[in-house]
Formats: structure tokens, C-alpha cells, sequence
């Protein structure tokens, strides 16, 4: 028969012995499953060598034991489940055997043939767990929609369980009658809720704010600055530089979520344009940009609606107060440069720290990072005052407090948009000059590489590209602040 043939079970590892055999970087990841899943469950595990992360994962857990040896089949006839995690071919022949003669269900890591049960990927909200399978033919595939449901079925449907068990422990009559009641109740979870209205619709508001913006950016500019009527009949040649550039620094940002501001600043003040205006052309250019991202991971699937609605005022507040501040001190910009230089070097180091620490360390799904507004609020103040900053701040704090990171940068470059946005408009009002022909290189530039950014988000060495930017931002940066210190001497 062809089809799925597993027949799925929920097991109460509370109640029986589980032995995991291996105790390396695999064994560790079906010890995290299980733990995760059943807190209380009994484990023994077995192996020559445990990894050091494993040992301090059984530390807290009273009922994992960890046994430094070689397997001996003797360690199967107080088990009740088994799930091996070696690399040794002869060994899991043998561990197939032994387990046979006893009736023993056994799971291989990567190992579907030799398996008599899998472990699903699991996707829990409070007593909620939904178990997914592919029956061996892509973990991968089972992650994704793991995360996919994680990120979009709401907190609050514990709530609704809870108050389920509630009114179903009020209902009288007989088993007919309960269930007609109980189906009622709940066929509202299948009518649309408002947040399906929003996402509908959120299409209609990015492209509408977009021309809106830009409408005005253009009106502003043209009766205001005689420059910019004179950068449209007459192109610098600094634009293409700009164009590359911008064009280069979106692609960048794209496939890792965050540098462009920091790219593009380091970039500008190294070309001679002041802070203030080298942060407004970038802001200017992210509009459209992020406009074009946030879309594009809209549509893919790739927004958190709850995080965003938490991250965006703040955001905006914060982008607004900073870029004030920088615009009244554009007549000193001779003493903000290197600070705002400084700024970007720091964010080098810190892009070059983190690009050694991806994957080094399993993050708890229970510490994820709590005061988020006040993230967005700190974000937006900085990233309008360097120039940059809101996905190096918010995307990278977000992924390290355990947040999903496809839902994570999709949600930051949707939030980018507007923060971006007010940003422009508020350099526009303090400014009386701009660099039009890098305002307009990074813009264009930007615009052309952002659909194509989030389309190989997913495709691009995330280590390789931070090592890069953060090589190329803090070279940048401290020519930059050599320069400044020439200069005085």
C-alpha cells in the first residue's frame, strides 16, 4: 500500500525507561527532544564518549542518568524504548538485534530503515502538541512546518483548551447532546479572525505607503532643494558608486537580515557625506527596500503579526527621537563623524562575534527575550542615530533569546519599512541639504537587490557573509577614525 502507513501514538515517557545510546552532538538533539517533551521522563544514557553540553543538560533533570562505557546488550533488558544515536554502522546492526529478541521499539538517528518508530517534530502551545511526520523521507521538511505552525497558532489557544475542559465538565446530557454543544463552541475557530482581515490587507498598506511616501519625499525635495532638480537633469558620478553599493549592501542584508545600515553608513562616511545626511540617504533607500522585502516575506509566510504589532510603535518612537537629535547636530558634523564611526566599528566587532557563535549553542525555547518593546524603542533611537543598527540590534537580540529566525527576519524587515519611513520624514524636515546623487544610488540600488535578497535568504552561507561584513565594516570604520585623528595632529 502506498501512503503513509505510521500509526501515530503519544507515549508517557513518565511511566517507562527510555535508554538513548550516543551521546554526541546527535544524541544530544534526541535527549533536548525528549527533555522537551516530557521533563519527567526516565533516561539512561550510554556511551564512551558524552559531550560536555550533555552532561550539563542532565544536571537538571533528576531522572536522566548518564553512563560513561560501551553498550553491552544487557543494558536492553530493563528498557522500555530505545533510541540510538551512534555513528557506528555494526553497532546499530547489533543494537537491531538484540532489541528484536526482546520486542523492543527502536529508533535510529538518520537511520529509517533499521527504525521500527520515529520521532516526530513536535509543535507545542501549552497542553496542545501536534506531532508531524514525513515518514522518514524529510526531517527538513517536518522542521519547516514545525515552524510554520509554532509561529502562527496563537498562545492564547492553551486559554482556549483550559476553558474548553471547563464548560465540558458543566455540560449534562448524554454523549450526543455533549458533542453537538462542544461542536457548536467551536466552530468559531474556523471563521476568519481579524488578524486573517489584517494580513489580507497588509498588501494594500505597504504599497499604498510606499507611492504615499515617496510622493511626498518627491514634492518636499523638488520645491525645497534646488539641488535636487539639478541632480535630475545632471547625474554624479558618485550615483553609480551609490548604485553598486547600494545594490551590494541590500543583497547583504537580505540573506542575513541585518548590516545594511551599518554598511551603507560605513560606506557614505568614508565617500565624505555627514551623518546626518548619510543616515537620511539611507533611511531614504530603506523605504523601498524594505517595502519590497517585507512583501516579499509576507508573502512567503515569514511575518510573526504579535511581534510585529510590539515592535512597531516603539520603533518608530525611537527612530523619530534619534533622528531629531541627529539633525540638529549636522552643523558638527565634523565631530559626529567620528563618532558615529566609532559606532559602526563597534557593530563590526559585534557582526564578527556572532558570526563565530551560530549554532554553537542550543537555545531554551523558554528564554525568549520578554521586554521586546523596549528592544524596538532602543533599536529605532540607534539605528536613526549610526545610520543603522535595527537588524544588527532587534534581529540578532530576538534570534538569541531563542526566537524562530525566519520569522524573526521577516518580521523585522516588515517593521524596517515604517520605521524607515518616519525616519525620512524627519530628516527631511530638519535638513536643508542632502547629497541627492547618494540618496539616489542607494535607493535604486537597494530596490533592484531586495526581491531577490529574500528570495535566497535561505541559500546563502549566514557565517561567510558576516565574517565578510564585519572584516569590511570595522576597515571602514577605523579609516574613517584614523583619518579624524590625522587631521588633528
Amino acid at each position: 500500500m502506498e501512503g503513509n502507513q505510521l500509526f501515530p501514538v503519544f507515549i508517557k515517557l513518565n511511566t517507562i525507561h527510555t535508554l538513548l545510546i550516543g551521546a554526541g552532538p546527535v544524541g544530544l538533539e534526541k535527549l533536548l527532544a525528549i527533555l522537551a517533551n516530557s521533563p519527567e521522563a526516565k533516561v539512561t544514557v550510554i556511551a564512551l564518549e558524552i559531550l560536555p553540553e550533555l552532561e550539563e543538560l542532565a544536571k537538571g533533570y533528576e531522572k536522566v542518568s548518564l553512563v560513561q562505557r560501551e553498550f553491552s546488550p544487557a543494558d536492553l533488558d530493563d528498557a522500555d524504548l530505545v533510541v540510538a544515536a551512534t555513528n557506528n554502522e555494526a553497532l546499530n546492526q547489533q543494537i537491531r538485534v538484540e532489541a528484536d529478541q526482546r520486542n523492543l521499539l527502536v529508533n535510529f538517528a538518520d537511520k529509517p530503515e533499521l527504525c521500527n518508530f520515529y520521532l516526530g517534530s513536535i509543535v507545542k502551545k501549552g497542553d496542545l502538541k501536534i506531532a508531524i511526520s514525513t515518514n522518514g523521507k524529510s526531517p527538513t521538511i517536518a522542521k519547516r512546518l514545525k515552524e510554520v505552525l509554532n509561529d502562527n497558532l496563537p498562545e492564547e489557544l492553551n486559554d482556549t483548551l483550559q476553558h474548553m475542559q471547563a464548560l465540558r465538565n458543566t455540560l449534562n446530557g448524554n454523549f450526543t447532546s455533549k458533542v453537538k454543544k462542544l461542536n457548536e463552541v467551536t466552530a468559531i475557530l474556523l471563521k476568519e479572525s481579524k488578524e486573517d482581515k489584517v494580513k489580507k490587507n497588509f498588501k494594500w498598506l505597504i504599497w499604498t505607503s510606499i507611492v504615499f511616501s515617496f510622493g511626498i519625499v518627491i514634492t518636499a525635495f523638488w520645491h525645497k532643494e534646488p539641488e535636487f532638480q539639478a541632480y535630475i537633469t545632471q547625474l554624479n558620478p558618485m550615483f553609480y558608486w551609490f548604485l553598486i553599493g547600494g545594490f551590494i549592501f541590500a543583497m547583504i542584508d537580505g540573506a542575513i537580515g541585518m548590516s545594511y545600515g551599518v554598511t551603507s553608513t560605513s560606506f557614505s562616511l568614508a565617500m565624505g557625506v555627514p551623518p546626518a545626511s548619510a543616515s537620511m540617504g539611507v533611511h531614504l533607500s530603506e523605504i523601498l527596500s524594505n517595502g519590497i522585502a517585507g512583501w516579499m516575506h509576507y508573502r512567503f509566510g515569514n511575518v510573526n503579526w504579535k511581534l510585529f504589532r510590539i515592535l512597531l510603535i516603539p520603533g518608530i518612537v525611537g527612530a523619530v527621537t534619534g533622528a531629531y537629535l541627529l539633525s540638529s547636530l549636522e552643523h558638527y558634523s565634523h565631530y559626529t563623524k567620528p563618532l558615529v564611526s566609532l559606532y559602526t566599528l563597534i557593530l563590526g566587532g559585534v557582526i564578527l562575534s556572532k558570526a563565530f557563535k551560530v549554532n554553537r549553542k542550543h537555545k531554551d525555547p523558554k528564554g525568549k527575550i520578554k521586554k521586546i518593546s523596549l528592544l524596538g524603542l532602543f533599536g529605532g533611537f540607534i539605528d536613526a542615530v549610526g545610520g543603522g543598527g535595527w537588524g544588527s540590534i532587534v534581529l540578532s537580540s530576538l534570534i538569541a533569546g531563542g526566537r524562530n529566525p525566519r520569522f524573526s527576519l521577516g518580521t523585522v524587515k516588515i517593521t524596517r519599512f515604517f520605521i524607515a519611513l518616519m525616519s525620512s520624514l524627519t530628516f527631511i524636515t530638519m535638513l536643508n541639504g542632502a547629497h541627492w546623487e547618494a540618496v539616489a544610488g542607494l535607493v535604486i540600488g537597494s530596490a533592484l537587490a531586495s526581491p531577490i535578497a529574500a528570495r535566497v535568504s535561505n541559500k546563502i552561507s549566514v557565517k561567510t557573509i558576516m565574517v565578510s561584513v564585519g572584516v569590511l565594516v570595522v576597515l571602514v570604520s577605523l579609516r574613517s577614525i584614523v583619518n579624524f585623528i590625522l587631521k588633528l595632529v
